[in-house]
Order: structure tokens, then C-alpha cells, then sequence
């Protein structure tokens, strides 16, 4: 019993009194070391898997994609790129701006801020398929309002472990998505760095092989 009371804490109590009680909620995460990375890397995984069954699953009134063309790889490697880009990129520049949050706390701090839509997101694809066209309008608010709510805990977990004031949480955004993007453009060109020259590499083995 005691175990299963621990899961439901660290998993459904914990997560819903960070998103109804950010500042006590997030002052026990960072001080009291309540937050668990388990636990933000099974959210992470939970969203990633949600993302999946949403492409495969979701109610043909609103699904326009083709289930046959996803690619479950790709989608999970996406949700893992991404959160490693805007960990890494918050981390980077709240450093330069004295923040106080650790790369860890901000790992965690994105994680438990994907808890809305978890919760919402999966009981809100089972129902969709049994809505007609006009409730479908109550879906799509239901996932409005997950997501709404997962940048709410995110911003409010940012600005309290890094113990930032609303003006300084806003700049820290933008700064790092700036450098997300700054990121993903030097990592693109990197690839394609790497491409040229394993293309001129093996045009120059073909060439010798002809030559012989």
C-alpha cells in the first residue's frame, strides 16, 4: 500500500500541486528536492508516446495525417531533440544571466510541465472517437487548455528555479529560443559539412577505382 500511495504522490499529487501551487510547489521542488528525474523522463516518454497514438489514433474529423506514413522513430527522436535543445539552450543562457536553476532541475522542470497534458491528452484522444463533428469543438478546447497549462508550469518552474522576476523569465525565453535556433542552424549546417565531404570522399574512391 505504501508503495502504491508513493507512486500516486510522485506521479498524480505532487505534479498537480506544482500546477495549482507553482511558487510553494516549486520553492519544495528546488529547496526540499521533491521533483524526481524518473519521473520527468516518464513524462517525457508518456508525451512521446501520446504523440504516436494521437497521429495513429486520433478521431478522423480532425486527423488529416496519413497513419501509415508515421514514422514512430522519428517521432520520439523528435520530442527527445527538442527538449535536449531547449534544456541545453535555457541552460546556456540563464547561466550567463545568473540563474540558479541546474542543468538537471531544468531536465525535471520541463518534464513535470508536460503533467496537463498527459493527464488530459490521453483521456481526450479515447473520447474523441465517439464525438460528432459539432462537440468536436470540446476536444479541441480540452487540448487548448493542456497545453496552455503545460507552459504555465513551465514558465512558472523557470522562473522559480532560476528565482528570476517576470521581466527576467520572459528575456530568458526569448533568449533561448534564440539559441535553439542558433543550435539547430549550426547543427544542420554541421551535417551538411559532413555530408560534402563523405560525398567528396567517396567520389574520389570511385574515381580511383575506375582509374584501375
Amino acid at each position: 500500500m505504501n508503495k502504491i500511495k508513493n507512486i500516486l504522490t510522485d506521479y498524480l499529487s505532487f505534479p498537480k500541486y506544482l500546477m495549482m501551487h507553482p511558487f510553494d510547489g516549486f520553492d519544495e521542488f528546488k529547496t526540499e528536492k521533491k521533483g524526481k528525474l524518473s519521473v520527468a523522463i516518464v513524462f517525457i516518454a508518456l508525451f512521446a508516446l501520446l504523440r504516436i497514438l494521437t497521429y495513429q489514433y486520433e478521431s478522423f474529423l480532425v486527423n488529416e495525417r496519413n497513419p501509415m506514413l508515421i514514422n514512430n522513430l522519428q517521432e520520439i527522436f523528435v520530442v527527445g531533440l527538442l527538449i535536449i535543445l531547449f534544456v541545453t539552450a535555457n541552460w546556456s543562457v540563464t547561466t550567463l544571466m545568473e540563474g540558479k536553476g541546474k542543468f538537471k532541475e531544468i531536465l525535471m522542470v520541463t518534464g513535470y510541465a508536460l503533467f496537463p497534458i498527459i493527464i488530459i491528452g490521453y483521456p481526450a484522444l479515447l473520447i474523441s472517437n465517439f464525438l460528432t463533428l459539432d462537440e468536436m469543438a470540446f476536444y479541441t478546447l480540452a487540448v487548448g487548455v493542456a497545453y496552455f497549462l503545460t507552459g504555465w508550469m513551465l514558465f512558472m518552474g523557470i522562473l522559480n528555479i532560476h528565482q528570476y522576476g517576470l521581466l527576467k523569465t520572459i528575456m530568458a525565453f526569448l533568449a533561448t529560443v534564440v539559441s535553439m535556433m542558433v543550435m539547430m542552424f549550426l547543427g544542420l549546417l554541421f551535417f551538411d559539412v559532413i555530408q560534402q565531404i563523405i560525398s567528396f570522399i567517396s567520389a574520389i574512391i570511385e574515381e580511383l577505382g575506375l582509374r584501375r
